[in-house]
C-alpha cells in the first residue's frame, strides 16, 4: 500500500522485527504515523558534525571525532554550542519498496535542540533509505539551552513510507475544495504555505525569544520551569518586529492547520529568497492534527525561527514555510489528539510543555 505507514502498519513492523529496539518499543512510542525514538546509554562528544558517507558505518567515523564518552545513565548534561551522538535504543531492517525520514519533535525544535537521526552509510541527514539494515543515530546540539538527558528520552522520531506519497499541487487544491485545510486563503505553491501572525487578537504579545545566559533544562521535567527565566517577550503593536542575527525566537502561524485523518504533513522551507533567517522545518504534523475528528478546531503552526547574517524585518502575514502534505496508505487507528497524550492540538503560541503556562 502506497503511502505514509500509520500506527497499526508500525506495530506490525515492530512485531515482524522490522523495527528492532533493545529494550523492546514501548506502546506509547507508536504515534499515529510515526514512531518516537529513544536515546542509548551513553552519549559521545564529537568535534564536529558528520556523516558516515557510502560505505562507512558510523562506529568508523566516531573513532575519527570522538573527543569522550559520557554515560548517561544516571543523567548528563548536554552543552550548549557542543556537539553529540548518542545510539538509538532502535535498529532497522527495512523491505524492499519502504523509505523512512526522521525529524525532530515539536518539543525538541521549540527548545532550539538541533537533533538529527544518522544511520550507517548514510550521506543526509534524517533520511533513511529502501532497505537499510543497521543501526540508528542521533546528533544533538543545544543551541540556546544546556539541558539534562537520560536514557529512553524521546527527542526525534521516525516516519515510513511505500512509494511516492506526496501529494502535488493540484492534488493538494482539490483537498483544500473539498475539506478546507486553513482557515483562509490557501497559498498552494510546492506545498501550503503558512504565513507569520504578528497581530494576535487583543495581544501585543506575538512570540519569545531566547536569553543568551540561562540555567539548564531538565528534558523530564514537564510544566516545570518559570518562561521569564529563559525567554524575553517579543511584543509589537505594528506588525513586525526585527530579527536579530544569531537569536532564537518562538512565533505562531497566522493559518490554523487542518490534517484530515487520511494525510499527514511535514513542514518544510518556504524560499530561501525571501529573508535572512530559516524557520525551523523538522515537524511532523500527524493525521487529525487541528481536526474536527480529532477534537481539534484548527491549530496554528508554532514557527522556530533563527535569523542568519542581517538583521531582518519580519512583516506580519510573511509568507515563511510550507507544509508538504502526504497521503497515508492506511487511516491511523489513533488521531492526534483523540484519546492520546497530544501536548499542542488547538495550540496558538506555546512555548514547549517544559515551560510553566499561564
Amino acid at each position: 500500500m502506497t503511502g505514509v505507514c500509520p500506527s497499526q502498519q508500525i506495530e506490525a513492523m515492530i512485531a515482524e522485527g522490522t523495527i528492532a529496539a533493545d529494550p523492546p518499543v514501548l506502546p506509547e512510542q507508536v504515534q499515529p504515523a510515526s514512531l518516537d525514538l529513544r536515546l542509548g546509554a551513553r552519549a559521545y562528544r564529537v568535534r564536529a558534525s558528520f556523516l558516515a558517507g557510502h560505505g562507512r558505518s558510523v562506529a568508523d567515523r566516531l573513532a575519527e571525532f570522538e573527543m569522550h564518552r559520557i554515560d548517561l545513565t544516571g543523567g548528563a548534561v548536554l552543552e550548549k554550542g557542543c556537539v553529540y551522538l548518542v545510539p538509538l535504543m532502535e535498529s532497522l531492517a527495512l523491505p524492499r519498496g519502504m523509505t523512512a525520514v526522521a525529524n525532530a519533535k515539536s518539543s525538541t525544535g521549540r527548545l532550539d535542540l538541533l537533533t538529527r537521526t544518522i544511520t550507517d552509510g548514510g550521506t543526509e541527514f534524517d533520511r533513511v533509505p529502501e532497505a537499510y539494515r543497521g543501526p540508528l543515530y542521533a546528533e544533538i546540539c543545544p543551541r540556546s539551552f544546556s539541558v539534562l538527558v537520560r536514557p529512553g528520552m524521546r527527542l526525534n522520531q521516525i516516519r515510513f513510507r511505500r512509494g511516492q506519497a506526496a501529494l502535488e499541487d493540484a492534488d493538494l487544491k482539490a483537498l483544500h475544495a473539498r475539506t478546507p485545510l486553513v482557515d483562509g486563503p490557501a497559498v498552494i505553491r510546492d506545498g501550503l504555505g503558512f504565513s507569520v501572525d504578528l497581530r494576535l487578537p487583543g495581544n501585543d504579545l506575538v512570540g519569545y525569544r531566547a536569553k543568551p545566559h540561562t540555567g539548564l533544562i531538565d528534558l523530564g521535567r514537564i510544566g516545570h520551569y518559570d518562561p521569564s527565566e529563559y525567554w524575553e517577550e517579543v511584543r509589537t503593536s505594528q506588525g513586525r518586529i526585527i530579527l536579530d542575527p544569531g537569536a532564537f525566537y518562538i512565533l505562531v502561524s497566522r493559518e490554523a492547520v487542518h490534517i484530515p485523518p487520511e494525510y499527514a504533513a511535514e513542514m518544510a522551507p518556504y524560499l530561501a529568497m525571501v529573508g535572512e533567517f530559516r524557520v525551523h522545518y523538522a515537524g511532523f504534523f500527524d493525521p487529525g492534527f487541528g481536526h474536527a475528528a480529532a477534537g481539534g478546531a484548527g491549530s496554528r503552526g508554532v514557527l522556530e525561527v533563527r535569523c542568519h547574517e542581517a538583521p531582518f524585518v519580519l512583516e506580519h502575514g510573511q509568507v515563511v514555510g510550507r507544509l508538504v502534505y502526504e497521503r497515508m496508505a492506511e487511516v491511523p487507528t489513533q488521531l492526534y489528539g483523540a484519546g492520546i497524550a497530544s501536548n499542542y492540538q488547538g495550540q496558538g503560541l506555546k512555548l514547549s510543555k517544559h515551560f510553566r503556562s499561564g
